[in-house]
C-alpha cells in the first residue's frame, strides 16, 4: 500500500459572517476529526497551499474554518470549492476489518463463484451502512456489510470477494 498519497479528507463549501470564516465539509467521522490532521494540503484551482495549524471549530451540525490573513467575507469567497488533503501516513491505523474508503477503491471485485464484477469506483454511506459502487460492463451497488456481502477484503492483493448475485 503507498502510505505517501494523499487523501481528501474535506473541502470548503462556503462562507459564513463577514469576519471570513469558511463552511467546511468533512469527510471524516466524526466530522470535526478533520482538525486533529496535520499538515493540510489546501488546493484551491490546481495551486496548493500548505496549512501547517488548521483553526476550525464545530458551529450547530458543520464545521467553520478560520484562514490566516482572510478577514473579511470577499476575501473568503475566493476560497469556495477548495479541497482539503492530508497525507496517508498522518491517519492512524485502523483494527482489522475496518479500511479506509480510499484503501478500497480501485480493487477488483468478483464473486465467491469467481465471476468478475468491475472494480470500486467509489463509496458512499445511506445512514443504514456503506455502499461499494463496482463499475464493470454496468454500476453495481453493493452494500458494505461484513461478512454476509462483503466475504474478503485483500488490500496486498488488490481484491474484494462479494456473496453477490451478479444478475442483480
Amino acid at each position: 500500500m503507498d502510505t505517501s498519497r494523499r487523501l481528501l479528507l474535506g473541502e470548503i463549501v462556503g462562507v459564513f459572517g463577514v469576519q471570513g470564516a469558511l463552511k467546511l465539509r468533512s469527510y471524516t467521522d466524526p466530522i470535526d476529526s478533520i482538525l486533529r490532521y496535520r499538515p493540510w494540503h489546501v488546493v484551491l484551482r490546481g495551486i496548493e497551499h500548505r496549512l501547517d495549524r488548521p483553526k476550525g471549530r464545530t458551529h450547530g451540525k458543520g464545521l467553520l474554518l478560520q484562514l490566516p490573513e482572510v478577514s473579511t467575507r470577499d476575501a473568503a469567497e475566493v476560497w469556495v470549492g477548495a479541497q482539503i488533503f492530508v497525507d496517508r501516513d498522518v491517519l492512524p491505523a485502523l483494527p482489522p476489518g475496518e479500511y479506509y474508503w480510499s484503501d478500497l477503491e480501485g480493487l477488483d471485485v468478483s464473486t465467491v463463484d469467481g465471476q468478475a464484477l468491475g472494480r470500486i469506483s467509489h463509496l458512499f454511506s445511506t445512514g443504514a451502512n456503506d455502499v461499494v459502487v463496482v463499475v464493470g460492463e454496468r454500476e453495481r451497488l453493493i452494500p458494505f456489510v461484513q461478512p454476509d456481502v462483503i466475504r474478503e477484503v485483500d488490500l496486498a492483493g488488490r481484491r474484494m470477494i462479494v456473496d453477490w448475485d451478479p444478475e442483480f
